[in-house]
Formats: C-alpha cells, structure tokens, sequence
C-alpha cells in the first residue's frame, strides 16, 4: 500500500508501518489501537484524529529526509478509558493485539484485530448506561412489487407500498428484537416512531441503501443526537444469508418458534445485524439465546411525539432523566430492573389477563410487608448480571466480574425460597421457574480467589489447592530460584562434590 507525506513524496515504509496500514485497510471506517509492547499507537490520520478527542500529545516518526508520520499512544492497562471518550465522540475503534510473542516472532510479530468498539458495540460499564440498553438497529426496507392499475399503468412512488424490517440487538445484555412495519409511500414516521422509541446509538444499513436514507438518519440525529451510521456489506442483507446466519446461531430448521417466519424484511435486518456482531467481536455469541418477535397487536403503540410530549422516559426541555415519568417510577434495586421498568414504560400491554397477572403480583407486595422486605434485601445484594455474562463470554471479563457472579448467584436460592411458595399468580411462577444455579455458585466459590488482582494478566486468578497441576506450576514460577539452590544443596551432600 502505497502512502505519500503531506507534501506528495512517496513515505518510505518500515515492515511494522506496512503491516499497520494493511491491517487498517482490511478495517475502513475505524480508528486503529495497534498494540506495541505495552501502548497501543495510531498513526497518520488516526493519530491526529485520536489526539484531539482523547486531548494527548501528538508526536511524529520517521523524521528522517524531512518525512513526518503524525503518531500518538495510549496504555495498555488504562485503555478502557480511552476507549470509552472514543465511542462516547461516536467513532469505531478497532483493537489490534499482538498475536505471538515477540520474543519467538521472526521478522514482524503477527498482529490480528480482536474486536471492534463501536457506540452501539460494547460490553464496558464506563460507556454504558446501567438503566437502558445499549442498542444497535439494523434497518432494510423492502419494496412491495407494484400492480398494475385498471390503465394497465403502474402505481406512483408515492402510492407503492413498502415494508420496513428493523432488528435491535443490545451486545451487553444479548436482548435481540425483531420486528415489520409498514411504510406507505414516502412515508416513513412509523420506521421513526420504532427505532427512537429503542433509541439505539448505532444504525446499520446495506451500502446500497445509504443515499435513500439520507433524509431518515438526518431526522433521527436530530432526535436522538449523534447517531453512528454504519454501512454494512450488502450480501448479509440477502434473505437467504440472513436467514442462515439466524437458524444457524440458534440451531434451528425455521424461525416459526420466533413468530416471524413470513417476516422476509425483518428477517434480513435481524440476520445482517446478528453478522455485523460476530464479525466486530470474533468471539462466541452463544448467550444471545432468543429473538424476541415485536408485534403491534401486542402493546400500545405510542409515537415519538407523544413519548415526548408525554415525557416517558426523559424531559422536553433538555432531555434529561430526572423530571421524567421514569424517573419518578423507578425504585428498582437493580439495573437489570431498571431496564426492565423503562422497557414496560415503551411497550404497555393491550391484553388485559397479563395486565392483571401484574397487578396481582404489586398487590401481593403491596399487602405482604414482610415478602417485600425480604425481597428488597436480597436483590440489593445481585449486581447486573446480563452484563457480567456477556462480559464473561465475550472473553472481556475479569476477576471482579467472577466475584460479582459469585454474589449475585448466592442470593438466588433465598428469592426462590420466598417466592415459589406463594399460592398462586405471577410471583409464584417466577418462584417456581427460577433455577438458583447452585453448582454454578460452588464452583466459582472454590476456584476463584477472594482477592484475585483485577486485570487478568497478573494472573492469581484461580485458587491454590483447586488443581495440582497448576499448583506445580505456580510453586515454580514463585519459588523456582529456591527449589534450585536446594536441590543444589541436597547435591552437594549426596556427592560431596562442593
């Protein structure tokens, strides 16, 4: 790949500096973290883009024959911070690591990116906002084949009918919605009215599409603020493609179990953004378990102006939590709950049996002090474990992830103990269907340390006395220079050579 300097001479490229630009070639539309021993470094327009949000010092390479190659660092151990001012200024970062030692590398170290960031595309806790979902929406719209009318000529653009599929995808938690609506003509309020409800803070779209939706993504930054745009390979938007990458993840033979076998838009968008996903966090994907079928028989619907005006979920005037309904109903002892109420407060159900499922499950509480109070105890003691999992597969996890598990997994059998013996009504169904994961909680208990260091590459991690080969190992790595002075001791005396 060939580079010129500001002036227009042709950059003379290092081996390092040839494999950075390869790899963020095959990566467009990102900042490239490309880790060097303990820092990862940018260069070239991402260092300068880089210094600026994240307000570090800007320096330069290769300064020889008046060449400049603009170049900027973060560390390793505190890139999470970094990261998080990259994505909040609404960037795509993609994190290069190292992929052998560079001690045994001949010639460059080989080098892979391992996961790309995106504002909708994170699991890490100083992005994300423990109240409310972090989404990504894929959106296809599909164009309903025209008729002819009585003059055998066919229907006006503004006359034919469309079919908007959306899918939103929360990463840290593994929520995964689907859902159609319809879109006459140029019309497309409801596509607006769905997708600022979930607020999401990425939007995918096919390449092919990006122009026709010019008008749309301006309307919804305008309404939501900074939205990240993302183009995204149109062959993943092909129904065939699509479908497979869903019945394959789920392992299944069709998608009726998900109520959306005929849904052929929703069907695309759901199965680009499920491979958008895995291609950004190359890691297995398995606790995203179900894909949630919206339907509009199934909750009222409300518009984005009366959301607004209603002021659900944030105020009109500055669009802040605080003066909000939500704000004001929100007493949960968890995030998982708080996600959860504000949910409820977007989809209010029509049917009036599982209405009054929870009514009954509130005046039970209501009624049974003691219940109540019990409840409020142990849920205080359960951290958000949607996250933690996610984390925790994703391979992103540490050792206070473990412990935090650990923590919320030993209060689960006291709620059902509470719970499953009620007589009847929802409280006893949650009781009844909860499994407290008892051998879970034992194992975590025995093999991981109270006090293990946080970052994984201290290591210390698993409890001495849980397996004997790794014991073996650790008495070498911290005692080996011991072990041998004695066995040169032992030596000594057997021989009696000194």
């Amino acid at each position: 790949m060939d580079v010129a300097d500001k002036s227009g001479q042709p950059l003379k490229m290092t081996p390092m500096l040839q494999q950075y630009l390869e790899i963020k070639e095959a990566h467009p539309g990102t900042i490239l973290f490309y880790r060097m021993g303990d820092f990862y470094e940018m260069f070239f327009e991402d260092a300068e883009v880089a210094s600026r949000v994240l307000g570090i010092t800007l320096t330069s390479r290769s300064k020889k024959e008046g060449q400049r190659i603009p170049m900027c660092g973060v560390p390793y151990h505190a890139v999470s911070g970094y990261l998080g001012k990259m994505v909040k200024a609404g960037y795509r970062v993609a994190i290069c690591e190292q992929t052998e030692d560079p001690k045994q590398a001949k010639g460059i170290v080989k080098r892979e990116v391992v996961r790309v960031v995106t504002p909708g595309v994170t699991t890490d806790d100083q992005i994300l906002d423990a109240g409310s979902n972090t989404f990504v929406c894929a959106l296809y719209l599909k164009e309903i084949k025209e008729n002819k009318n009585t003059t055998g000529k066919k229907k006006s653009a503004k006359n034919a009918h469309r079919t908007a599929g959306l899918s939103f995808l929360d990463v840290s938690t593994g929520s995964f919605f689907i859902t159609e609506v319809p879109v006459p003509g140029d019309n497309l309020d409801q596509i607006i009215d769905e997708i600022t409800r979930m607020q999401p803070a990425e939007l995918l779209l096919p390449g092919d599409s990006l122009e026709q939706f010019t008008e749309l993504t301006e309307t919804l930054s305008t309404l939501l603020g900074e939205l990240c745009v993302t183009e995204y390979q149109d062959h993943a938007f092909e129904y065939t493609n699509a479908r497979t990458t869903l019945q394959e993840h789920f392992q299944v033979t069709n998608l009726a179990g998900f109520g959306c076998e005929e849904q052929q838009a929703a069907i695309r968008a759901a199965g680009a953004l499920l491979s958008y996903i895995q291609d950004t966090q190359k890691t297995d994907l398995s606790y995203i378990k179900q894909l949630q079928h919206q339907s509009g028989t199934d909750f009222l619907i409300i518009d984005e102006s009366s959301r607004r005006n209603l002021e659900l979920t944030e105020t009109i005037i500055g669009g802040k939590r605080k003066g909000s309904l939500l704000s004001v109903l929100d007493l949960t002892c968890t995030p998982m709950g708080a996600r959860l109420l504000r949910q409820r407060l977007l989809f209010p159900l029509q049917d009036a049996d599982k209405i009054q499922l929870r009514l009954a499950a509130v005046d039970k509480l209501l009624t049974d002090s003691v219940l109540q109070e019990n409840l409020h105890e142990q849920l205080k003691g359960i951290y958000d474990i949607e996250r933690l999992c996610s984390r925790l597969v994703l391979g992103q996890g540490n050792a206070r992830d473990m412990d935090g598990l650990k923590i919320s997994l030993g209060c689960l059998p006291e709620i059902k103990h509470l719970l499953a013996p009620i007589p009847s009504g929802l409280l006893q169904l949650i009781g009844v269907e909860l499994d407290p994961i008892m051998d879970l909680h034992e194992l975590i208990t025995v093999s991981i340390r109270d006090n293990a260091p946080i970052t994984l590459r201290d290591g210390r991690l698993i409890r001495e006395g849980y397996n004997p080969e790794l014991d073996e190992l650790i008495v070498l790595l911290r005692d080996g220079k011991q072990l041998i002075a004695n066995l040169e001791a032992r030596e000594r005396e057997r021989t009696g050579i000194s």
